[in-house]
């Protein structure tokens, strides 16, 4: 078939396909109103706190590409897949980092593909045309338009999830004042199915559709700044950046196609990295493994703090040692999770390590957790004793 005869829109699916993209849709610039309502909604329940950023304000931009880019007639939608390997094998040293942060930060590598796409697009149409990208940092709906384009539809866990690969993609959109024609929303949904609600160990999936922000263990983990509350932290296992339980257990991802693109491919030891390397790692250590990662997003101070918490769940022992010395670390937020860890393995090497700790410790947050610790461990200690009598 001459290129001739090869739709406008057909050329753009091609040319996007050709630089790795794996599912293309296009739709109109048109407002998301259903979205728009529910992301208010959700404003007003109470269920976006902890992000000051996301305002009704916002809501309202990310949710008409017409503010966007002047004249903007088009927004296409792009997805591309990040499952690849299966992940390492760890010990109690081992934490687990969502998929997605496996490799290099999707925001480069992605951002750069559409620079050339939007070059691309310009010599497609044969005309200059205006165009404005977004990957998942700027005011602009990516699942909303997701859906609408066809690329796929809303998972009860709120993620977007495709036919072919799953819930596993990042999702980016170039909004254009170049015509295309809209492409159809699918007519799948996820039926009766609420598997991600049941197995989400903090309940933050608190209705279909809706997600309580300050629940999500990505949220606890990532966006988090200070301390996470004492009664989810048992509930985050070994999760030290972000969470992929809900897409794990979702059947519609139990068949998803892998993807192609190298970038994202498991740096290594990024998929269940060492809890106590992290514990003793500095500043510079840090910048240097984690240069060009989304773990960065963390920040030492809180990947330090997460690695307390899930060396805490692990419950082993021979974690103490490495526990003992995050608890003269300069950061109170490290020194409060440590003492949660030491309570939460508890035994009597935990117990005069909190006890010699609370002999100079000087902040008050701190000296709480050291003496709920001890307190907890010396009940337990006095159970056992009392069953050892019995």
């Amino acid at each position: 078939m001459s290129l001739s005869k090869v739709s406008l829109e057909d050329q753009v699916r091609e040319c996007a396909f050709s630089l790795g993209f794996d599912l293309v849709g296009i739709t109109d610039s048109g407002p998301f109103e259903g979205d728009e309502k529910a992301a208010i909604k959700r404003i007003n329940d109470g269920h976006m706190e902890g992000y000051p950023w996301y305002t009704k304000e916002r809501v309202r931009k990310m949710n008409r590409p017409q503010l966007l880019l002047d004249n903007a007639r088009s927004v296409i939608s792009l997805a591309t897949s990040y499952l690849t390997t299966e992940p390492d094998t760890g010990t109690f040293k081992n934490g687990r980092v969502a998929r997605y942060a496996w490799g290099d930060d999707y925001h480069k590598v992605l951002k750069s593909k559409l620079k050339d796409f939007c070059v691309k697009l310009k010599e497609i149409s044969g005309r200059d045309i205006n165009t404005r990208v977004f990957v998942d940092d700027g005011p602009m709906n990516d699942r909303a338009a997701a859906r609408r384009s066809g690329v796929g539809w809303f998972g009860k866990n709120t993620n977007i999830l495709t036919p072919t690969h799953g819930s596993w993609v990042f999702l980016s959109q170039v909004i254009t004042d170049l015509y295309l024609k809209p492409d159809s929303p699918l007519k799948k949904t996820c039926g009766n199915c609420v598997k991600c609600i049941d197995d989400c160990p903090t309940g933050a999936i608190v209705a279909p559709y809706v997600i309580d922000n300050e629940k999500c263990i990505s949220y606890l983990t990532i966006e988090l700044r200070g301390v996470i509350p004492r009664k989810l932290r048992t509930l985050m296992g070994d999760w030290i950046f972000g969470c992929d339980i809900c897409q794990d257990v979702c059947p519609v991802n139990k068949k998803a196609s892998q993807g192609n693109l190298d970038a994202f491919h498991q740096r290594p030891g990024f998929s269940t990295p060492d809890l106590v390397e992290i514990l003793n790692m500095d500043q510079a250590e840090f910048s240097t493994k984690y240069k060009d990662s989304p773990i960065k997003r963390a920040k030492l101070v809180g990947l330090k703090r997460n690695a307390c918490v899930a060396l805490g769940n692990n419950g082993d022992p021979n974690a103490i040692t490495a526990l003992s010395t995050a608890l003269k670390t300069t950061e109170n937020v490290v020194r409060i999770h440590a003492a949660w860890a030491l309570g939460m393995i508890g035994g009597k090497n935990s117990l005069e390590v909190l006890e010699e700790a609370l002999l100079s410790e000087e902040d008050q947050d701190t000296i709480d957790e050291i003496q709920m610790s001890i307190g907890e461990i010396g009940i337990r200690i006095s159970g056992k004793e009392s069953k050892n009598v019995g």
